[in-house]
């Protein structure tokens, strides 16, 4: 997803122009840096990118307390090959050793003394404390429990809406499936698979929210992968086989597949058979079945949203980019110079593309620079907070709304001023309050979008303006982040 700036002129009556850009923008996002707090961190990537200095804070605590590890653990097996060798080549013969009274007095000397040191050395807790409080150094800067959700959550936005399979992600590849195989949507830079413990957490959040649908869909791989390392660990994992059958269990049993349900519930018992609860659902799900026969094409259907009722043909935009025009078929639709009969651009017109007629949707090439693109993403990151939406009279998140956003007045910087100008110039409109509202920057977190919504506003209260009953008459998003794709 690219960041943008968005700029709203307004009147008392008119209508929304909206590009179909500004429903094309849910995806993968170019990062820039800034240093704010971390709150709502899966809300922008800028914040995603701090995490990234917090981690390598973190790293270096762990290589210390390795290092501090690693230094006790060769000195425990250097007493433990000093101890072996007297009882390999001494002491067969007891009788020999103890005739020498200084291996009598070394050995009781180790049972009183060194052997206590050596299971109740502090060492060890004096290194894990070291790392503790490395730790716990940083900790405010750490994404919370609510962004790990959020994360989750816009990774299954993106999953829906892009139609990408579950599959593909697991391996680290954004594909779809269709009849003639998966076909890649997008090549990222740099790649990376999820482990069982990756996918479990995702299918979680869906489960923690009775979105069996997603749960489903996320614990299956998560349960293939759990079971290929059965009876390995790895640290950092919260989950286990067990963790994750369980889950996926009760959503088969929720979506209606009574029968898988029994089967995986059988497995854990298998793996765990003192698990009393494991074994009252057992018996449930058999009661079920004696009472009813199984239902083998058990349909598992994506939830319905409250709030858009238009969700099939935007995730169709999404999918397809929208019906691509064709100008060699209509004559109106064309490229040109434009300066809009404004001396400002008669020695350096814009580039012109007229995109559609109805609605009426231009695109401008080149329309700002690569340093004033940079001057606004430095100016505006530090003022970057959770988009809101109007609810109303008060302003509120909402989950159709997921990024973050900033303000810029003409007078932040010369850039902006001279943005405005260049708008102004183009449109022939008042790009000043009460007529328009102040330049806003967008950024966008992980499957970060704001769905196909009317964009006005009607209380006074409005962030920078102060007239009662106003539409947007024009928008003008202004894109500063290219999309990577290869």
């Amino acid at each position: 997803m690219q960041d943008r700036t968005h700029r709203s002129t307004r009147t008392h009556c008119g209508v929304c122009i909206l590009s179909f850009k500004m429903l094309l923008v849910l995806g993968f996002i170019s990062l820039i840096l800034a240093q704010q707090t971390l709150c709502e961190m899966y809300t922008s990537v800028v914040n995603v990118q701090q995490a990234i200095a917090v981690e390598k804070e973190l790293l270096k605590y762990l290589n210390s307390y390795i290092e501090d590890e690693t230094l006790r653990l060769n000195d425990l097996k250097r007493f433990y090959g000093k101890v072996s060798n007297l009882h390999a080549n001494v002491f067969q013969g007891a009788g020999t050793a103890m005739a020498n009274p200084l291996f009598a007095y070394t050995l009781i000397k180790r049972l009183q003394s060194e052997w206590l040191n050596v299971v109740y050395s502090n060492e060890a807790n004096e290194n894990t404390q070291a790392f503790k409080s490395g730790y716990e150094k940083e900790e405010s800067r750490l994404p919370k429990f609510e962004d790990l959700q959020g994360a989750a959550k816009g990774l299954m936005r993106l999953q829906d809406v892009y139609a990408l399979s579950v599959k593909g992600l697991v391996n680290g590849l954004f594909q779809r499936d269709t009849a003639g195989g998966a076909v890649d949507i997008y090549r990222a830079v740099n790649s990376i698979t999820l482990s069982g413990d990756d996918c479990f957490l995702i299918g979680k959040v869906a489960y923690e929210m009775e979105d069996y649908y997603h749960s489903v869909l996320w614990l299956e791989p998560a349960a293939s992968l759990f079971r290929r390392a059965y009876r390995t660990w790895n640290t950092e994992d919260e989950g286990s086989l067990e963790d994750v059958l369980d889950h996926l269990a009760f959503s088969h049993f929720k979506t209606g597949n009574v029968s898988y349900a029994l089967s995986l519930s059988r497995e854990i018992l298998h793996l765990d058979p003192s698990n009393k609860r494991v074994t009252r659902n057992i018996e449930k799900y058999e009661k079920i079945l004696a009472a009813s026969p199984a239902n083998s094409d058990v349909l598992i259907q994506r939830p319905n949203t409250t709030y858009l009722q238009t969700r099939n043909t935007y995730e169709w935009l999404c999918q397809t980019l929208g019906s691509q025009p064709r100008h060699y078929e209509n004559p109106r639709l064309h490229c040109d110079f434009h300066t809009n009969s404004n001396p400002a651009l008669v020695l350096k017109p814009m580039r012109r593309e007229v995109v559609s007629l109805q609605p009426y949707v231009v695109l401008y090439h080149s329309f700002i620079s690569d340093h004033e693109a940079k001057t606004i993403k430095e100016f505006s990151a530090p003022g970057l907070q959770r988009s809101v939406v109007a609810s109303g009279v008060k302003q509120s998140t909402v989950e159709y709304r997921i990024s973050k956003s900033a303000w810029l007045k003409d007078t932040a910087h010369p850039v902006v001023q001279k943005l405005d100008q260049r708008i102004a110039a183009l449109t022939g409109l008042n790009v000043h309050p009460p007529y328009a509202e102040y330049l806003q920057v967008v950024n966008y977190g992980i499957g970060g979008h704001y769905e196909p919504h009317f964009d006005h506003a009607t209380v006074s209260t409005s962030r920078s303006l102060d007239i009662l009953n106003i539409e947007a008459l024009l928008i003008e998003l202004v894109f500063i982040s290219n999309v990577s794709v290869e």
